[in-house]
């Protein structure tokens, strides 16, 4: 699975994506999960599975849902714990919800 996580600048997603690819490898699960500024999501759509956003960035999320769904790429919007979570596994978790809802 290859996510995508969007915050904005891509601070904080960059934490988040390597906490992501944390917990799918002690899972044993192959994820590719980087971190995307909102100015190059269109170019990263179209190498990813999950589209993870930035709760900050839902009131925005109407545009970015477009464009995620005209790639074929299933969108979660994190909760702000996400971003404070020790672990990626909150986040994990979602992005594979969100793929399985979406399949």
């Amino acid at each position: 699975m290859r996510i995508i996580v969007v915050c904005g600048a891509g601070a904080s997603s960059t934490f988040v994506a390597l906490r992501v690819r944390r917990a799918a490898a002690s899972r044993g699960l192959d994820v590719a999960a980087r971190a995307v500024p909102l100015a190059d999501l269109d170019a990263a759509l179209a190498d990813a599975d999950v589209l993870l956003l930035g709760a900050h960035l839902a009131t925005g999320a109407d545009d970015i849902a477009r464009r995620a769904e005209q790639a074929g790429v299933a969108l979660a919007v994190m909760p702000e714990s996400v971003f404070t979570a020790p672990t990626g596994d909150d986040a994990l978790e979602l992005a594979l919800a969100t793929a399985e809802a979406s399949a």
